[in-house]
C-alpha cells in the first residue's frame, strides 16, 4: 500500500524488446536470448535525433553567420556522428572503469576481467562518455579539415537529447536513484530479477528523490532550450566556442545541483560529506566552458560573413 503523498513507480520492464538466439558458448561469454534495453535505446536514438537536429542546423547559413553555407556541413556531421558513437559508448565505458571501478572497486575487475565488456550490465561515465565524444571531435576535424571549435559547438548542442533520453531510461531501470525523502512525489523503487524479469517487492525500500527525473529535466529538458534560445534567437553560433561554454557549464551547474538529492554511489569512499564524484567531475567542465565563453566574446567574437 502506498502512503498518501508516494508516487508508485510504474515498473516498466527495463527490456523494451528481446532478441532470441540460441544459447551458445564462446570461451568466458555466453550468448542467448539478448534483452534491447531502453537504456541501450537512449543511447541510440539519442544519436540519431542528435545527428538530425545537427544536420538541421548546419543546413542554415545564416545561424552562423555565413551567406552561402554553414562552416560545418551535412557531410561533416554524417562522419562526426560515426565517430561519435564509438567515443560516447567507449569513452562512457573506460570512464567508468577509471573513474569508478579502479579505485573503489578493483576487486571487482580483477575477479572478472571480463566485466569491462559487458556493457550491458550497466556501469556507464557521462564524463568519461563526453572525453570520447571530444575525441570523436577532434578527430572528425582534423580528418575533415573543419573548425574544432565549430564542429564543437554543434556536437554541444545536440547533446542534450541523449542526456534526456538516457536518464529517462535510468528511471526506467530503477537506478540511479536519489537519497531519503518526504516530498509529496517520493517514490519506492524495487530491484528488478533479470533471470525472472519481474520487479521485487518494495517493502522495506525507503522513500526516495527520483533524482533520474530531475536530470532528464534539467540536463536533458532545460540545458537543450536554453542552448536552443542562444542559437535560434541570439544566434550564439556566430561567436565560435560560445555554446560550447554555455553547454559545459550548464551541465556542470544542473549536475552539481542533482547531486545533493541524487543518492551517491556506495562505493566511492574518501570524499567529504559535501562533495561528490559527479561535483568533482564537473570542476573541469565550468573552467573549460568558462575560458571558451571568455575566448567567444573576445573582442567582439562575431564570425564575419564570407
Amino acid at each position: 500500500m502506498f502512503l498518501p503523498m508516494e508516487i508508485p513507480f510504474p515498473r516498466i520492464d527495463p527490456a523494451a524488446f528481446t532478441i532470441p538466439l540460441p544459447d551458445m558458448d564462446l570461451g568466458p561469454i555466453h550468448l542467448g536470448a539478448f534483452p534491447i534495453r531502453w537504456y541501450a535505446l537512449g543511447y541510440i536514438f539519442g544519436l540519431v535525433l542528435g545527428w538530425w537536429y545537427a544536420s538541421r542546423l548546419a543546413s542554415k547559413p545564416a545561424l552562423w553567420g555565413e551567406t552561402e553555407k554553414a562552416p560545418v556541413s551535412k557531410a561533416d556531421i554524417d562522419d562526426f556522428a560515426f565517430w561519435a558513437m564509438i567515443g560516447i559508448l567507449l569513452g562512457g565505458r573506460i570512464g567508468y572503469i577509471l573513474f569508478y571501478t579502479i579505485p573503489f572497486e578493483p576487486e571487482k575487475l580483477s575477479n572478472d576481467p571480463m566485466f569491462v565488456l559487458r556493457m550491458w550490465e550497466g556501469g556507464m561515465s557521462f564524463h568519461g562518455g563526453l572525453i570520447g565524444a571530444t575525441l570523436a571531435v577532434v578527430y572528425t576535424s582534423w580528418s575533415r579539415k573543419v573548425s574544432l571549435i565549430r564542429l564543437g559547438d554543434i556536437a554541444c548542442a545536440a547533446a542534450p537529447i541523449g542526456i534526456f533520453l538516457v536518464r529517462i531510461a535510468n528511471f526506467i531501470n530503477g537506478e540511479l536513484y536519489g537519497r531519503d525523502t518526504t516530498v509529496p512525489w517520493a517514490m519506492r523503487f524495487p530491484d528488478y530479477d533479470w533471470s525472472t524479469r519481474e520487479w521485487g517487492s518494495i517493502d522495506g525500500k525507503p522513500l526516495v528523490h527520483p533524482s533520474q527525473l530531475y536530470e532528464a529535466a534539467l540536463e536533458g529538458a532545460l540545458l537543450f532550450a536554453v542552448l536552443a534560445v542562444a542559437i535560434w534567437r541570439f544566434k550564439a553560433l556566430r561567436k565560435p566556442g560560445l555554446v560550447a561554454g554555455i553547454f559545459l557549464i550548464g551541465y556542470a551547474l544542473c549536475r552539481t545541483f542533482v547531486e545533493n538529492f541524487r543518492q551517491p554511489d556506495s562505493f566511492v569512499e574518501g570524499l567529504p560529506g559535501f562533495l561528490t564524484m559527479g561535483m568533482l567531475l564537473s570542476v573541469p567542465m565550468i573552467l573549460g566552458g568558462a575560458w571558451l565563453i571568455w575566448n567567444a566574446n573576445r573582442n567582439g567574437g562575431e564570425a564575419k560573413p564570407a
